[in-house]
Parts: C-alpha cells; sequence; structure tokens
C-alpha cells in the first residue's frame, strides 16, 4: 500500500510540474499583448530584433535582451526607453514577451544616434530633401545638405519592397486611409495619417510617406512608416500617453502651412515638393544574434 500511495503522489507531481510548464510555453509563445498588433510568434527569425544587421551600430557596444513577462520599455529603462525604441526601430505596441531587442551597454552611447550623415552633398542645393535609407530603416531630413531632423522607419518588406531612386512629393493627405488594406480586426480601413506621396507605380499603386506601426524590422507593402502614437492611440486605444510623432513633425516640415497654403485636411496635389531619395537594400537577418560588447 505505502507503494501505491508514492506512486500516486508521484504522479500528481508530474502532473503538476507538466501543467506549469505548458502554462509557462503558452504564456512566452502567445502573450495576450499581442492581441494588438505585433511580429507573429511564428516568425522567429523576424522577432529576435538583435539578429537584424544595421552597419552603423557596428561601433556601438550592446547586448540581447530577452523581453518577459509584464516587462515594458519604460519598466526597464524609464525615461530612457525612448533611446531603445530608436535604437530598435520599434514602437511600444510591438514590445512583448518572447521576442528579444538590442540594448546599448552605455545609454550615454546612443543619445545622439542616427545612422545618417550630418551634411549629405547631394542634398547641398536643395531647401528641402528627404533621404530613406532601407538598409538603416532610417530616415533623414535635410535643409540645404544639413540634417536637420532624422527618424526611425518601417519600408517594405521582402515581396513588397518599397521603390528606390529619386522622387518628388506630389500630394498630402492629412487623414488618409489605405485603399488596400485594413487594421488587424479588419474593423476599418488601415490609417495613414500625415501622408505625403512621393511615387506613382507603373501598377497605378501610390507611395506614401506616413504614420504606422514600427515592429522593429520592414513590414510596410512599400511605403514608409514613421512613429505617430497619437494615430495609435486613436485607432488600439494605445500607448495611454503618446510620446513618439515623427510623421507629424515631418508632415509639418515638408508640406505643412509655412510652405504651402492652409490644410484642408483633404488629399491635395502639390507642385515644387521636397525631393526623396530613397536607398540601400533590405537589411541582412543574421543566423543568429551577434552581441557587439
Amino acid at each position: 500500500m505505502r507503494y501505491s500511495r508514492m506512486r500516486i503522489s508521484h504522479k500528481i507531481v508530474i502532473v503538476i510540474l507538466f501543467t506549469l510548464l505548458l502554462v509557462g510555453f503558452t504564456v512566452l509563445k502567445e502573450p495576450t499583448v499581442t492581441g494588438m498588433a505585433a511580429a507573429s510568434p511564428q516568425d522567429k527569425a523576424m522577432e529576435d530584433l538583435s539578429r537584424i544587421e544595421y552597419p552603423s551600430i557596428k561601433g556601438i557596444k550592446w547586448h540581447s535582451h530577452f523581453i518577459r513577462p509584464n516587462e515594458t520599455l519604460e519598466s526597464l529603462f524609464g525615461a530612457d526607453w525612448v533611446l531603445v525604441a530608436r535604437f530598435n526601430r520599434i514602437d511600444r505596441r510591438h514590445v512583448y514577451p518572447g521576442m528579444t531587442i538590442k540594448v546599448p551597454d552605455d545609454m550615454a552611447s546612443i543619445r545622439k544616434y542616427t545612422p545618417m550623415p550630418s551634411f549629405y552633398e547631394p542634398a547641398a542645393h536643395h531647401e528641402k530633401y528627404i533621404l530613406v535609407d532601407i538598409t538603416e530603416q532610417w530616415l533623414g531630413a535635410y535643409q540645404y545638405g544639413k540634417l536637420v531632423f532624422s527618424a526611425p522607419a518601417a519600408t517594405g518588406k521582402a515581396g513588397k519592397e518599397t521603390p528606390t531612386g529619386m522622387f518628388r512629393i506630389d500630394a498630402r493627405h492629412l487623414t488618409h486611409t489605405s485603399s488596400l488594406y485594413k487594421t488587424q480586426n479588419d474593423e476599418e480601413q488601415y490609417p495613414m495619417d500625415n501622408a505625403v506621396r512621393f511615387d506613382i507605380g507603373a501598377d497605378n499603386v501610390s507611395y506614401w510617406i506616413h504614420a504606422r506601426d514600427l515592429p522593429g524590422k520592414p513590414a510596410s507593402h512599400g511605403c514608409i512608416g514613421l512613429y505617430d502614437e497619437e494615430m495609435q492611440k486613436r485607432v488600439f486605444n494605445y500607448p495611454e500617453h503618446p510620446v513618439l510623432l515623427d510623421s507629424q513633425k515631418l508632415y509639418n516640415w515638408a508640406v505643412g502651412p509655412d510652405e504651402y497654403d492652409e490644410d484642408s485636411g483633404n488629399l491635395e496635389e502639390l507642385e515644387d515638393g521636397p525631393t526623396v531619395e530613397v536607398r540601400g537594400s533590405l537589411p541582412r537577418y543574421l543566423s543568429r544574434s551577434v552581441a557587439h560588447s
């Protein structure tokens, strides 16, 4: 009888341990926060952002950090969360348990981080010039060659690459929405606030720079996306306190009322818009994370 009771107790312990392991694995594999837009849990290569190679960070010491349950950029880095978000080209909605991000060993090393040149000779004779580097997933705004601000960007993913070359902004639309794509819950057309058009392809598909989610990797269908947490709060009710508003900044700088008439909010054709140069190719994905330390 003693032997039988021991066998039963062992079975109970094993069942409990198995249940705990299963629950823990489920939480990591499919966190509830991915109910909001996020990288696919099935796409391991893409949600490990430490494997994305950007040439500009080779001289910066950093290490990989695996996001655990209940961790957020704010809880991990306090006021420096913005630096880490920009360094990873990611927004707060897309940081969730189970993914890996790059963390600089010294925050001071990325306080002024930008992969864009401080002076760009091809822009020297342009009052306003926008340079988009696909390899770096970054955008720079130039006045007579001098960088006035820059921001992380999300360009077209593999198979839907952003067109490269020389373009010009020819339209603006403050409240633009996609005619082709909807939000994750299919309730409305995907918002493209602060949209400026820089190309119309041979297939009559338009390419815009606009507000969108930034998941830390090329993710669009060809457009170029910039931070806009006010749009995210309006559409997805997160984050509670919007901070990152790069698409608004670019829109006002490039096609705002200082340069053109008061904005009606409707789609408006423009003349003599800023030049847009799109260069580079998709960033390389390494077979494994190689931290620089």
